[in-house]
């Protein structure tokens, strides 16, 4: 009888094992442990780095290797289940280093133009940021933005450009329209680079009278 059980547990786990997104061994997880422990090793020692003025960035770790991989397979591989962990990473990271972990904020993720969203399936910053809340117990606000002009992909383009590029882009959301937010807002976001995006959300937020506290970032490309 003991028998017949555990070679039905076993037959299940069998089942229920799927492939890593990132290297194809089988795991019970989103991610397989070898991927995992690759990822911790792009994890920022100091996630405060860039948490100054103008814009203050909270960053878990940063962009390149086993990391960039992994938002390239959230981003345009079909993978979304990759933002649970990551979004608890930051999560956990945040309630251990941030300046704010104390503090009362409203979550708000960086969104995509409809067209974008749609041909994807999802947003991958919402994605993280929802997780984000889910580990830190901060409020999540899906609509408190909205992407109304569809951009260039940023990559390539000048500082100057990026700016112009993102001019006019967002709107205030649905939820903040016709109430403000109790909290300053804290926006989520999957890569920081040059902050151009999260300056132009920042501005349309700021011009409605809503204050932001910062932007907190999967990975950044600045390493000083």
């Amino acid at each position: 009888m003991i028998f017949a059980k555990s070679a039905l547990k076993g037959l299940l786990n069998l089942f229920l094992q799927s492939h890593c997104p990132l290297c194809q061994r089988s795991t019970s997880r989103e991610l397989c442990e070898y991927c995992e422990r690759q990822l911790q090793k792009c994890h920022l020692q100091d996630p405060n780095i860039l948490w100054k003025e103008p814009l203050p960035v909270f960053s878990w770790g940063v962009y390149g290797g086993s990391l960039k991989r992994a938002i390239a397979a959230l981003k345009y591989e079909n993978q979304p289940q990759i933002a649970r962990p990551l979004g608890e990473w930051i999560g956990e990271a945040w309630l251990l280093n941030s300046p704010k972990r104390n503090q009362n904020l409203i979550v708000v993720p960086i969104p995509l133009h409809a067209s974008k969203q749609k041909q994807r399936g999802y947003n991958q910053a919402a994605l993280l940021a929802r997780s984000f809340c889910q580990t830190t117990g901060l409020k999540f606000k899906l609509n408190g933005l909205e992407r109304v002009r569809e951009t260039k992909p940023q990559f390539g383009l000048s500082v100057s450009e990026r700016e112009k590029n993102l001019d006019t882009a967002f709107v205030v959301g649905s939820e903040f329209r016709d109430r403000h937010p109790e909290f300053p807002v804290l926006l989520v976001d999957d890569i920081y680079t040059t902050g151009a995006t999260a300056v132009s959300a920042v501005k349309t937020l700021n011009n409605r009278g809503i204050a932001v506290s910062g932007l907190v970032a999967l990975a950044t490309t600045v390493k000083n």
